[in-house]
């Protein structure tokens, strides 16, 4: 073949590419105009709480069922499963989060939600999508409709996942104890996504390595001996207990592990007593802890038991009366960690569609957790790929608030737009071969 012709069917696929990368971007933009936004606008006005997802899951099922792709209801509770077998290849599934928080929205936003839902608690609450749920469901619906429409582009199995509690990390794991790798193809690959709101929008962020922090929730029921609180001496105030079993705590992360070591210990929760001149006998305390390394998982968990025995003892408490600490077996995750390779194959997709300046390299801030990772566990042998999209104009990053703030908001056009356009094209790259190229380098 002569040089002429080589640079010919060069400067074709080149074209192709191009057009193809232009069709992709138009055809999102004019789905978000006409279908996506109202959607979005739907989700977020009706947000449901974990395990609670009943319209929400139902909606999305509805949605993606017009596509054509083989939908099952009612996976691990409220879980939403969408199949679309497309000839031999390689198994991908996205997955997406549908539940909302228990929070009363102070976002301003003329569609913000009024809701307010019975919790498994038996609690009717508040009901807000403070950590943009209603983002990555409208964005898998679009994902949905743009993989259907290009099913001449790729062959393999596409599944698709509306999960219920990610926010009580307890979802995914459900929806795994209840076959979802048995009932319905394996995937070879997961991808999900989140939007971010100390990202700008227009970028992404796809490490090729951690993602987010293991987390695991820890109830501490402080006991007491209850007496008049004019005469303290004549009990055991459980109070004071509960509150030096808080300041200890922070020892456990300045002094147990390696100054290097990340971790969090956070008291979210604390709840004793019911009369100014009255000493209780009970304070509830409810613990969120954070680490990226199942060793100092392990030192934090077990720093709290014995913070909590010391310092009781260390203030008189007998030992029938010692705190009851106990770790949540639903409420926990292990970290999210991206397969390095895959991550770099698809970072590389990114840089190519988007340009190389795409992608968001900063430092991670905070220790938020996933329960993606139960998807890919290391013995799972599923690929994963966790990445995030911006959701806040630039000018406005340093006011922006934080994720589950009742003034939570994001920009939800470039942040589902983009969203939906690089899931696709992740998508397409795994289907055509890149998987094949990461792990003939692994």
């Amino acid at each position: 073949m002569s040089i002429k012709i080589q640079i010919s069917i060069l400067l074709m696929l080149l074209a192709t590419g191009a057009m193809a990368q232009t069709d992709l971007r138009e055809s999102v933009a004019a789905d978000y105009q006409q279908n996506l936004h109202e959607l979005f606008v739907y989700f977020h006005a009706h947000p449901e709480l974990s395990h609670r997802e009943f319209n929400t899951s139902k909606r999305l099922a509805n949605e993606i069922r017009a596509f054509g792709y083989a939908v099952t209801e009612g996976v691990g509770g409220t879980g939403v499963v969408a199949v679309l077998e497309n000839g031999p290849g390689p198994t991908i599934m996205i997955r997406a989060d549908m539940d909302g928080l228990p929070l009363q929205e102070d976002s301003g936003l003329a569609y913000a939600s009024q809701v307010t839902q019975e919790d498994i608690d038996g609690q009717v609450k508040p009901v807000m999508h403070a950590c943009g749920h209603d983002t990555h469901i409208t964005s898998l619906v679009g994902t949905a409709r743009q993989m259907a429409d290009r099913r001449s582009t790729w062959s393999g199995t596409l599944v698709l996942i509306g999960q219920p509690a990610e926010e009580r990390i307890s979802g995914a794991r459900r929806m795994l104890e209840d076959g979802l790798y048995e009932r319905f193809p394996k995937p070879d690959y997961a991808l999900a996504l989140h939007v971010s709101a100390p990202l700008p929008v227009g970028k992404i962020s796809m490490p090729a390595g951690i993602y987010a922090s293991s987390s695991d929730s820890v109830d501490i029921t402080v006991h007491g001996v209850g007496t008049h609180g004019a005469s303290p001496h004549q009990g055991i105030d459980p109070v004071l207990v509960a509150s030096q079993i808080v300041v200890s705590l922070q020892s456990v992360i300045s002094r147990s592990i390696a100054p290097q070591e990340a971790g969090v210990i956070t008291v979210g929760s604390i709840h004793g007593g019911n009369k100014h001149n009255i000493i209780g006998d009970r304070v509830d305390m409810q613990l969120t802890v954070r680490s990226n390394d199942p060793a100092v998982r392990e030192k934090l968990l077990d720093g709290i038991d014995q913070v909590a025995r010391g310092v009781a003892l260390s203030l008189g408490v007998p030992e029938n009366l010692l705190p009851e600490v106990k770790r949540s077996s639903t409420e926990t995750t292990p970290p999210t960690i991206n397969d390095h390779a895959t991550a770099e194959r698809l970072r590389e997709v990114m840089s190519d569609a988007f340009g190389a300046d795409v992608l968001w390299d900063e430092p991670r801030q905070g220790m938020g957790a996933e329960d993606f990772a139960y998807f890919v566990t290391p013995e799972s042998g599923v690929r994963g790929v966790y990445f995030s999209v911006g959701g806040t104009l630039p000018e406005n990053l340093d006011t922006a608030a934080s994720h589950h703030s009742p003034f939570f908001r994001i920009e939800p056009e470039p942040a589902i737009k983009l969203g939906t356009e690089a899931m696709v094209r992740a998508a397409l790259a795994l289907f055509n071969g890149a998987g094949e190229q990461v792990a003939a380098v692994d």
